[in-house]
């Protein structure tokens, strides 16, 4: 009951705060006459008193008499004019707004509100979050604030943050975390990756000093060495990308996921592919076959290059007819960013974000590679 009285008591405030311009409005234009006829009179009076303290001549004065005398009969003379009757002019407005708005404010509130939901306060959703992402994320960051030299909250909340594009407060929470545990190479290569989220995707210098932290932990680490790879690629040194490059592609298991990638990277520095899986005839979509890799190693640069981005078409190809394929737009969207493609890696996200929506886990994924890659995701994000 005390919903409605206070939808009623709503309604009717809302319904004077409409109605009260209109209103006005037409009274103050009732008025309109009889305020210029009295700055006239009062025009009048100032010329007196002009002429009685000698700031303007007599003959002055009766030329400016005149003249106001003129205005002033004019306006008297049109006083008699009838002035429109506001309450008629508005009363189709006025009863709009009394009656039609409220009435479809109701129908509309009863076909898709829940009046009968009960009310659900923070405090109870903290206890029992279910799968809310917000709610656990504000838990586990009420914790915190609480204890904040729980390392394994932060170790816990950084890369949460990351997914959820709070890149700066992911940045935070690794710093600490690492702080409080110790460096890892997880933790380092968060850190890292969130540093290049912050500058749009650029390996900075303190970035690539983290990841050859990380290398002095874990020598073999693909991730660290790949972005180590592509910040030598965005210093304008080719030929040592396309050794780091081709070093870890040779290191890399013959099925690794990372390997397309690479693979275009060594191509774009005036590299050979390597091989994604010797002894095979055929490989996943978009990626090199033995006799693509045979063929590519005869070719110059240019035709190379050509070869590349004929793969990359191959893939978005197959992704138009089996578009429930995350990985492949993943690696869609990188390869185009690396063939400096911006506007088909737009395009080939907004594919991508269709098949796997951004609230979800997947697509929220995509939109962290395409802010990584420098791809504008505005309008994208709903």
């Amino acid at each position: 009951m005390l919903f409605w009285i206070l939808v009623a008591v709503l309604t009717a405030v809302v319904a004077v705060i409409l109605l009260y311009p209109l209103l006005r409005g037409a009274k103050a234009a009732e008025n309109i006459r009889a305020g210029e006829a009295a700055v006239y009179r009062d025009q009048l009076r100032e010329l007196d008193r002009d002429l009685s303290g000698g700031l303007i001549t007599p003959e002055e004065a009766d030329y400016a008499r005149a003249e106001i005398g003129r205005r002033l009969i004019a306006v008297s003379a049109d006083e008699p004019v009838e002035t429109p009757k506001p309450a008629r002019h508005h009363r189709f407005t006025e009863a709009f707004v009394l009656l039609v708005l409220p009435v479809l404010g109701l129908c509309l509130y009863l076909a898709t509100g829940r009046p009968d939901l009960p009310s659900q306060p923070l405090e109870a959703r903290l206890e029992n979050p279910g799968n809310d992402v917000a709610v656990l994320i504000t838990k586990a960051e009420r914790h915190l604030a609480e204890k904040p030299d729980d390392g394994k909250g932060w170790d816990v909340l950084a890369p949460i943050y990351f997914r959820t594009m709070r890149v700066n407060d992911a940045q935070v929470a690794y710093r600490n975390a690492i702080r409080l545990l110790g460096p890892s190479p997880v933790r380092l290569d968060g850190l890292a990756e969130t540093l290049m989220a912050v500058s749009d995707g650029v390996v900075t210098e303190e970035a690539r000093q983290v990841l050859e932290q990380s290398l002095t932990l874990e020598p073999d680490n693909p991730r660290a060495r790949f972005y180590i790879a592509l910040s030598s690629e965005q210093a304008g040194r080719p030929d040592e990308a396309r050794q780091a490059f081709e070093a870890l592609a040779k290191q890399s298991p013959p099925d690794a996921p990372w390997l397309p990638l690479v693979n275009q990277h060594i191509a774009m520095n005036g590299g050979a592919p390597v091989a994604v899986n010797p002894g095979a005839g055929s490989a996943a979509p978009g990626n090199p076959t033995q006799q693509d890799v045979a063929a590519a190693e005869t070719m110059n640069a240019g035709d190379r290059q050509q070869m590349i981005r004929g793969m990359v078409e191959s893939l978005d190809a197959k992704l138009s007819e089996d578009p429930n394929n995350f990985e492949g737009w993943m690696r869609l969207v990188r390869s185009y960013a690396v063939l400096n493609d911006k506007d088909r890696a737009a395009g080939a996200l907004k594919r991508g974000l269709a098949a796997f929506p951004p609230a979800g886990e997947q697509g929220r994924q995509l939109l962290a590679l395409a802010r990584e890659l420098g791809i504008a995701t505005e309008g994208m994000a709903q």
